[in-house]
């Protein structure tokens, strides 16, 4: 039986995603919090099994309180959730600690896989997974997705790169494809993984 805390400073998020996870086999107990200071506090009284931690855009508390959770407990199984495309959220959070992220419209199989693969000592897994885990990047397909990992738009990078945006948007659907991921955010915490962007 899993056991589970989710970390998140909006209502109407934490009681959503405490409806979806008590639907899910095996979750047996689902605590929440608003603040990084309840989370630690709350985590160092009972550790849990997985904590759930909300991600938003230029708000910088669930990234914070990942990395303050994960430097006082190592051991935690940190998720991080949030928009698809907010990839420098995700990927400050998944440097900091979070063992992978699943987006706000995740599917009830993929939480039930990130739980089995997160309890499992396993990353976190995207959607997704490329046939071939050897795949290897070109050059531009690395410099576009160390521009997706560091928050710039398409068109930032073509500037960066005297590239055309729809030459970026070119660039940036081969990788996805490459590595089994539909979007920017997939791109990006599949790079940490595997250690293309840092």
């Amino acid at each position: 039986m899993t056991t589970v805390l989710i970390c998140d400073d909006r209502r109407s998020v934490r009681e959503g995603l405490t409806r979806v996870m008590s639907a899910v086999a095996g979750v047996q107990r689902i605590d929440c919090v608003a603040h990084g200071d309840e989370l630690l506090a709350r985590y160092a009284r009972q550790s849990v099994d997985v904590v759930l931690v909300g991600t938003q855009r230029a708000v910088p508390t669930g990234v914070e309180a990942t990395r303050r959770l994960v430097a006082a407990h190592p051991q935690a199984n940190v998720i991080v959730f949030g928009a698809p495309d907010d990839a420098g959220s995700i990927a400050a959070a998944i440097a900091g600690g979070a063992r992978g992220y699943l987006r706000w419209d995740a599917s009830r199989p993929e939480l039930v896989a990130a739980l089995a693969h997160t309890l499992a000592s396993t990353s976190v897994p995207t959607p997704r997974v490329p046939t071939d885990p050897g795949v290897q990047l070109t050059e531009r397909e690395l410099q576009v997705l160390r521009g997706m990992s560091q928050g710039k738009s398409n068109g930032q990078i073509g500037r960066e790169l005297y590239l055309s945006e729809d030459t970026v948007k070119t660039h940036a659907r081969r990788l996805f494809r490459k590595l089994g991921v539909r979007d920017r955010a997939q791109a990006v915490a599949h790079g940490f993984r595997r250690g293309l962007v840092s």
